[in-house]
């Protein structure tokens, strides 16, 4: 009987150009984290109080669009990785996030902080499946699981390191925090001239209309796709906690219990929004490789489905967060929940994943994103400012809190279920799986491209003017339900690639 690889061993056994990628993945999400930390209560903060001004509503939906944009990229930046190269699209990707994390700390209006923040989600989207692709591409099937460990805990170092100097740079000007984003993305220039050598990848002639077209294909992989639409339901949850937490803690939880403690320690300590990033980072850096270990040889499937149900737990946990400390315990059972799940989903799609099409594939694992920031920031917004803000200071409160985050726990518990299905029903890779998964695939576009028509309509004709932020939401969803109907109605006699 072979003896398993012990920890030390695997991780000795990875190529410098992996520890590059992570070291990278460390300052580009220290800048992502370090913005987002505060970036909702920023926009929503009175002019007065050193903010924007904007209404909830409208950064639900800013804060959606953007994050759906930096999950929809990855798509062209894997196609562009391998047909060009990851180290060329990794520097016109970290240029791209300097500029954008630097123009938004010094805009005002809402439309200029949109553009600015939409060129940072174009760098961030050609910048993460070049990331993702070199690890799959530097790991097997055996060191595969504690090689994206590693990969999410310095994701979380980042998250967590970031926001500490967030909460000390905000003190002096809210522009000084998208300085140091700036700062961390031209950083990895560095490297990026210096370090990183593409990792070793099957030679590409064709032109980059085929690359395109080849990525686009994935599109008709119907099993896999609707691995991603049953996925994204635990990441609607995720991305509505940059808006509806945020706002939570600074007008619900009474902080004061956790100040009083670490003042009884002699620590001069005020917890604030940022602290929550820094909370969740925290929690997967003292466990992610421990529960990496722990899970390493367990079906990923499975495994996904035991973090998305630790993940509602978490949600159960916030519905009592009027209590500070419940408001804790919260934040870190969903931490166990995204630390469980996550890095196996990225080790799935790097096993499961064509080897000529790795950044690709990587790239449309991402859409969990676009699925998730699109639904869940923009209800985050809009339930927080209808169903809660009315209930600041209100004797109901409590009830009106518990519902809230109740809605949001059922959600994860139907995605669970429906994982867990897919499990029993389409992980095989057979005849009549995938035909299967094609019908529902079929639905699921076709439900896509009538909510977009429906937007599409009402953006240029239901009222007099324009409404450009629908007609965006409909030019996404036309684009992957149309482009998926197309693609899966041609492909339904060829078997899929999961």
């Amino acid at each position: 009987m072979t003896t398993p690889p012990t920890t030390t061993a695997m991780i000795r056994s990875f190529p410098r150009v992996f520890w590059v990628s992570n070291i990278m993945e460390l300052f580009e999400r220290g800048a992502y984290y370090g913005m987002n930390a505060v970036l909702a209560v920023y926009l929503t903060n009175a002019v007065a109080e050193g903010g924007l001004g904007f209404s909830e509503q409208s950064v639900g939906f800013l804060q959606g669009l953007v994050y759906a944009l930096t999950y929809v990229v990855p798509i062209l930046g894997g196609a562009l990785a391998e047909r060009y190269g990851y180290r060329r699209v990794l520097l016109a990707a970290v240029s791209l996030l300097a500029v954008g994390y630097f123009a938004t700390g010094h805009m005002s209006s809402y439309g200029t902080v949109f553009a600015s923040l939409l060129v940072m989600a174009t760098g961030s989207g050609l910048f993460k499946p070049i990331i993702t692709g070199t690890i799959a591409r530097t790991t097997h099937e055996s060191n595969s699981g504690l090689g994206f460990g590693i990969y999410y805990w310095m994701i979380n170092l980042g998250a967590f390191l970031a926001p500490l100097l967030t909460s000390y740079l905000k003190g002096f000007s809210w522009s000084y925090v998208f300085t140091a984003s700036a700062a961390y993305c031209a950083l990895m220039l560095l490297p990026t001239l210096f370090l990183y050598r593409d990792p070793e990848r099957p030679r590409s002639t064709k032109s980059l209309a085929e690359v395109a077209r080849g990525a686009a294909m994935v599109l008709g992989d119907a099993r896999f796709m609707l691995m991603i639409v049953l996925y994204s339901g635990f990441w609607i949850l995720y991305f509505q906690n940059f808006g509806s937490v945020l706002w939570f803690l600074r007008d619900f939880v009474d902080t004061s219990p956790v100040d009083n403690a670490f003042a009884w320690l002699g620590i001069p300590f005020r917890f604030d929004v940022e602290h929550v990033t820094v909370l969740n980072a925290g929690t997967i850096i003292l466990l992610q490789v421990v529960v990496s270990r722990l899970v390493q040889k367990a079906k990923p499937l499975l495994t996904m489905s035991l973090g998305m149900g630790l993940g509602l737990v978490g949600f159960v946990l916030l519905a009592f967060g009027l209590n500070v400390w419940f408001f804790v315990a919260g934040i870190v059972v969903f931490s166990i929940g995204e630390m469980t799940a996550h890095p196996k989903y990225y080790s799935y799609v790097g096993l499961v994943a064509p080897p000529d099409k790795k950044a690709v594939y990587m790239g449309y694992a991402f859409l969990y994103g676009v699925v998730g920031s699109l639904i869940g920031s923009n209800l985050g917004g809009a339930l927080y400012e209808s169903s809660l803000k009315p209930f600041i200071g209100a004797p109901d409160a409590p009830e009106a809190v518990r519902r809230f985050w109740l809605m949001f726990a059922l959600l994860d518990a139907v995605a669970i279920a429906g994982l867990m299905t897919f499990h029993r029903f389409f992980s095989t890779d057979s005849p009549a799986s995938n035909a299967r998964a094609q019908k529902i695939m079929l639905g699921v576009y076709t439900l896509l491209t009538g909510i977009g028509l429906w937007f599409a309509y009402h953006a240029g004709f239901a009222t007099d003017t324009i409404q450009y932020k629908t007609l965006v939401q409909a030019i996404i969803m036309l684009v992957i339900g149309g482009g998926g109907l197309a693609i899966t109605s041609r492909s339904r006699t060829h078997p899929a690639h999961v």
